[in-house]
């Protein structure tokens, strides 16, 4: 089922925001500030006792107006409960219990869900004494917190992971020769139709009204003795632009499905070109360490000339910077031109992502990199790399044991990168560097 997705519920002013972005910003998250990267963001990949699992701000509870209040408070809830593994309700201690929070409390009881109660702003001792109010809300223990401060945030760590289903820990599926494949991309960008293409059946409605594919739909198939599972994925929108519950619940679907996935196909309209939002969805991708290719659609709507297909991968790298090693096709899903290749492509990026280098010849790499460009140095001291070896796959990741942690500069790092990628490939899949000191553990 890939991670658990935890959903934070609240009313506007508890702190649900500033503690989201603790979660997705501090060391307890596993989300790296990658240049280009976008941060306004709608979830968090975090990591808790060596358990991952995704945090999706719902929007919470959107009070429009005195006469929207009830079926405001109603639709949020259920979209919380819908997809979620776990909900975190959050209140503010200063105000204590709220009619709106005693009615979001009743629906959640009702769902049956695993429900962790936050109670924020607790950061005094007038604050503490006033969480055991929340008892009265019906759901479990109140977990007294100050996201502001960062104060009881283990706690509520610990009572959010012990209520994550068995089944998140494990995978979906126990075949290892199948290539997990998710379609992704804005809605409208003619992901329905490749996929309907790869799959070669009609198995996703095709319609020119955005937003048409509501949930994630999976698809078997064999091409060339290699087995695939196609998921199309509902198109996300701009938060401003998420008006329906069902539209919500189908970004947290679609974020799920990437998670699921080994390799993510980035479906991009040709005529609109990138957009903040297309970097945001690929953003995600990228941080999750997946296989990523990027689909270029429409281009037999494009105008064109003899220079058009290198100007526009050119843009492209410009304008999604961390994805300088993602290839780029450039299809047609109303043509069906070079639609064909994709499978290559995806099995060829699946090798890459699960690419694993023997570490006497990783360290020559390094070392030959190193007598090419010294290592920098910092006040008198210079950084040593004493050796390099590769602990995991998908995406590739290496530990660089060196004396000084802190004197590895982010461009050096950049540039051992791309000397691994000269030597390897690593095409399509991004790699991670974690830089140890030698007597770390």
């Amino acid at each position: 089922m890939g991670k658990a997705i935890v959903a934070i519920v609240g009313r506007p002013n508890v702190g649900k925001s500033t503690l989201f972005n603790v979660f997705a910003n501090r060391r307890i998250s596993i989300v790296e500030d990658t240049p280009g990267v976008t941060r306004d963001r709608l979830y968090a990949t975090g990591e808790w006792l060596d358990t991952e699992f995704m945090m999706v701000d719902t929007g919470g509870i959107e009070i429009m107006n005195n006469d929207e209040i009830a079926v405001s408070i109603k639709q949020q809830a259920q979209i919380a409960v819908a997809e979620a593994d776990v909900i975190l309700f959050v209140c503010d201690a200063r105000t204590g219990i709220t009619d709106d929070d005693a009615e979001v409390a009743k629906l959640l009881r009702k769902s049956k869900k695993p429900i962790v109660l936050a109670v924020n702003k607790a950061d005094s001792p007038k604050q503490e004494m006033a969480v055991f109010e929340f008892y009265n809300l019906g759901i479990g223990e109140p977990i007294p917190i100050s996201a502001a401060n960062h104060i009881g945030l283990g706690d509520l760590l610990d009572a959010i992971v012990e209520k994550f289903p068995q089944s998140s820990l494990a995978s979906d599926s126990d075949d290892e020769d199948e290539i997990k494949v998710a379609l992704i991309g804005r809605p409208n960008v003619g992901k329905s139709s490749i996929f309907n293409t790869l799959v070669g059946e009609e198995r996703s409605i095709v319609s020119d009204v955005a937003g048409t594919t509501r949930d994630a739909i999976d698809t078997p198939v064999v091409k060339d003795n290699q087995k695939y599972l196609f998921i199309d994925t509902a198109g996300m929108r701009r938060k401003s632009r998420v008006d329906e519950p069902i539209e919500k619940y189908s970004i947290m679907r679609s974020l799920r499905a990437v998670d699921r996935s080994d390799v993510v196909l980035m479906v991009i309209d040709a005529v609109d070109g990138v957009t903040e939002q297309d970097k945001k969805i690929v953003g995600y991708a990228h941080e999750a360490g997946k296989g990523i290719v990027l689909v270029v659609n429409k281009w037999d709507l494009y105008e064109k000339d003899n220079t058009s297909t290198l100007r526009y991968t050119e843009n492209l790298r410009k304008e999604i910077v961390f994805l300088q090693y993602a290839p780029v096709v450039y299809v047609s899903a109303m043509t069906k031109q070079r639609i064909h290749r994709l499978p290559e492509v995806i099995s060829y990026v699946a090798e890459q992502n699960a690419m694993r280098i023997a570490t006497s010849v990783l360290n020559q790499v390094i070392e030959d990199a190193c007598a090419i460009n010294p290592p920098p140095s910092d006040k008198g001291k210079r950084l040593k790399i004493f050796y390099v070896t590769q602990v995991k796959t998908k995406p590739p990741t290496f530990v660089v044991f060196v004396n000084e942690p802190e004197i590895m500069h982010f461009s050096y790092q950049r540039y051992l990168e791309n000397k691994l990628r000269e030597a390897f490939g690593f095409e399509g899949t991004p790699i991670n560097m974690i830089i140890r000191g030698k007597n770390e553990d």
